[in-house]
């Protein structure tokens, strides 16, 4: 049986900022799309978890939107950049997907694996629904298996994948994320009354999102079987509701599983969490930001990571506290979605800086993009001792 680990105000009172677990200050991070805005990064893996790398190039995915306007409307033109990578250099190959082809309005975030067949597996978050009016918060989980094209210098994905709904919130374990999305046999009104949505809360106000995206692809060594991470909302009737969903392949579907971790009453969103094995152990990591733990800046924005001997738990927080990464008190989001590759290298995107730690993400448009990186930031490294870790600069 699966019990989800706890996040709780006992381990954050363990926090404390140390050296050994806060990140440099971001000196440069040049852009690679001079126009576009690039963010949450993603290796298309091998089987073996491993980089894909075809011609000596590394294969890549990021989301990108044009660099205009204030950076938070990027999330509502979010595509899937294809990427290659060698020695240091990044060069652009393009969306990942035909105009049109994703079910929803908008692509968020996933993860991709590259199968013996020469396909890959894209699997992201489909935001909102193809062809509405305006930008709605509906998520669900999309697999597009397409085959790999590698010739005379060229690298892409063939158009014409089918793009598949695999997985979404069941309405017990894991909230809606839309209003009228709610409990499976329940009108639309009893749906959301059942699950005590208010207006904003369902219909997805800035700051209030419900979550059910970013799935993180991982297959368990011990028994050979893919699985998916998600970031989730428990069903409770906190409104801080934070969660890790589980899912395995049962009978050719996929199949949700209890929460491998939730963080009820403390923080609502558990952005893109992943797993990597290192010493036999269990690393699961996930990315949040200070505003989204209760109270706003109870904690840092950072990555956090808890550690089991299985991938089912039971898993406890590293350092004691759960931080593994946050960004130096005087630059406090200069960097995030920060992704752990299995080599401990460390990857994550150049957001705000600002003098004295001002939001930007609440400043008006010039002022936000003033200070917005939208690029790769600089590499980082992780060391682990069993349940200590310390971050390394240069990875």
């Amino acid at each position: 049986m699966l019990y989800p680990a706890r996040w709780t105000h006992r381990h954050l009172d363990l926090l404390a900022e140390a050296a050994t677990t806060t990140a440099p200050v971001i000196a440069t991070a040049a852009p690679i799309l001079p126009d576009h805005d690039l963010w949450d990064l993603w290796p298309i893996q091998d089987e073996d978890g491993s980089t894909s790398v075809i011609g000596g190039q590394e294969l890549w995915m990021a989301l990108s939107a044009p660099a205009t306007g204030h950076p938070e409307e990027r999330h509502d033109q979010a595509r899937i950049r294809l990427l290659a990578h060698r020695d240091d250099k990044w060069e652009d190959l393009g969306n990942a997907f035909a105009d049109g082809a994703a079910p929803g309005s908008r692509e968020w975030s996933g993860s991709a694996v590259r199968r013996p067949d020469g396909t890959v597996s894209v699997y992201y978050t489909a935001a909102g629904r193809r062809g509405e009016a305006r930008p709605t918060y509906r998520q669900s989980v999309i697999e597009a298996r397409a085959a790999l094209i590698a010739d005379a210098g060229r690298i892409a994905l063939r158009p014409d994948a089918e793009h598949r709904e695999v997985l979404r919130p069941d309405g017990r374990m894991y909230l809606p994320t839309e209003k009228g999305d709610g409990v499976p046999g329940l009108s639309k009104e009893e749906g959301d009354g059942a699950l005590g949505l208010s207006k904003e809360e369902g219909d997805g106000a800035p700051g209030r999102i419900r979550a059910f995206r970013d799935p993180g692809w991982f297959r368990d060594p011990a028994d050979g079987r893919d699985h998916l991470l998600v970031a989730a909302s428990t069903a409770g009737e906190d409104g801080f509701t934070g969660a890790i969903a589980l899912a395995e392949p049962r009978a050719g579907t996929w199949s949700l599983l209890p929460p491998l971790l939730v963080a009820e009453g403390i923080n609502h969103e558990l952005e893109r969490p992943h797993v990597i094995v290192h010493d036999s152990r269990y690393y699961l990591f996930f990315s949040t930001q200070r505003h989204t733990f209760h109270p706003a800046g109870r904690a840092p924005t950072g990555l956090y990571g808890f550690a089991a001997p299985s991938l089912t738990g039971p898993y406890e927080p590293l350092n004691g506290s759960g931080l593994v990464i946050q960004n130096p008190a005087r630059q406090p989001d200069q960097a995030y979605a920060w992704l752990v590759l299995p080599d401990l290298q460390v990857v994550s995107f150049a957001n705000y800086r600002s003098a004295q730690g001002v939001d930007l993400r609440s400043a008006g448009a010039a002022q936000a993009r003033a200070g917005f990186g939208g690029t790769i930031a600089p590499m980082l490294k992780l060391t682990i001792d069993a349940m200590t870790t310390s971050v390394i600069p240069g990875g």
